[in-house]
């Protein structure tokens, strides 16, 4: 889970990040309680946000969030 993959077609590097829809976020907090990195945290009691440096890419967040509200992206390296 996490690391690095190769797009096959474009042979480029990428790595899996999670991203909060902030505007549906309900800072209940469940996917920073399971965060293995303390990549997330809840903003000022509304929103979570994800530290992308932190962030592995492990996608217990997602499975987590009651609101599913979190999808993990794949960006280029």
């Amino acid at each position: 889970m996490g690391g690095y993959s190769v797009d096959q077609v474009t042979k480029k590097r990428t790595v899996r990040k999670a991203v909060v829809d902030t505007r549906a976020c309900v800072a209940c907090g469940c996917c920073a309680k399971v965060c293995p990195r303390n990549a997330i945290a809840v903003v000022k009691g509304v929103y979570a946000a994800v530290d992308e440096a932190l962030c592995v890419g492990c996608g217990k967040c997602k499975s987590a969030c009651p609101a599913g509200v979190i999808v993990l992206m794949e960006a280029a390296v």
